[in-house]
C-alpha cells in the first residue's frame, strides 16, 4: 500500500518531536492470513530510549466520520485493539508503547467524548493536531536539509518562500 500524505504528517513528527530513530508506514503484523489483512497506518521507534509509537490518522477535511458516529467509534476501537495486539506480539522489548489516533477535525461532542473513554488511546485531534503541525512548520523555517519526508520538505519549501 502507497504511503499517503496524512500519514507523512505523523512521520514528520515523530522523528524530530518524539525522536524515533525509524518511523515505518502501512505496517502489516507478519505472516499473512486474516490478522496480516489489518494494517497500522504509522509505528515510530525510538530505540534509545525504549519508545514505540503506534498511530492511526484519518483525514477527513470536513470531519470524522467513518458511517455514522457510532460505527466511527466502532472502527476506532477495532484499530486500537489491532494496535495493541500488535504491540503485545511483536514489541514486547519496547518499555513504553504509546497507542495514537491523530485526526485533524473530529466533531465535539458525541465522537470528542467517546473517543477519549477508548483505554490507552491518546487523542492528538483538532487543536492538538494544529499544535504539531505548527510545531514542524516552526522547525520548517529553520532547518534546511533534506529531511526525507514529503510532508516536511512542502513545509521547508513554503517557509523559504515566506523570506523572500
Amino acid at each position: 500500500m502507497e504511503t499517503d500524505i496524512r500519514e507523512y504528517v505523523l512521520g514528520a513528527y515523530l522523528k524530530p518531536e518524539e525522536g524515533c530513530d525509524v518511523v515505518d508506514y502501512n505496517v502489516r503484523p507478519p505472516g499473512g492470513g486474516l490478522e496480516g489483512l489489518g494494517e497500522l497506518d504509522v509505528v515510530g521507534y525510538d530505540f534509545r530510549n525504549g519508545r514505540a509509537f503506534l498511530c492511526e490518522v484519518t483525514t477527513h477535511i470536513k470531519g470524522l466520520q467513518i458511517g455514522t458516529y457510532e460505527s466511527t467509534v466502532r472502527k476506532i476501537t477495532e484499530k486500537h485493539a489491532r494496535q495493541r495486539a500488535y504491540a503485545a506480539s511483536h514489541l514486547q522489548r519496547f518499555d513504553e508503547i504509546r497507542f495514537q489516533f491523530w485526526s485533524p477535525r473530529v466533531p465535539k461532542g458525541y465522537l470528542t467524548e467517546r473517543l477519549s473513554r477508548i483505554d490507552g488511546l491518546e487523542l492528538v485531534i483538532n487543536g492538538q493536531y494544529r499544535e504539531c503541525v505548527e510545531r514542524l512548520r516552526l522547525r520548517a523555517k529553520v532547518e534546511t536539509q533534506d529531511a526525507v519526508n514529503p510532508f516536511f520538505r512542502v513545509l521547508q519549501i513554503l517557509e523559504a518562500m515566506q523570506k523572500e
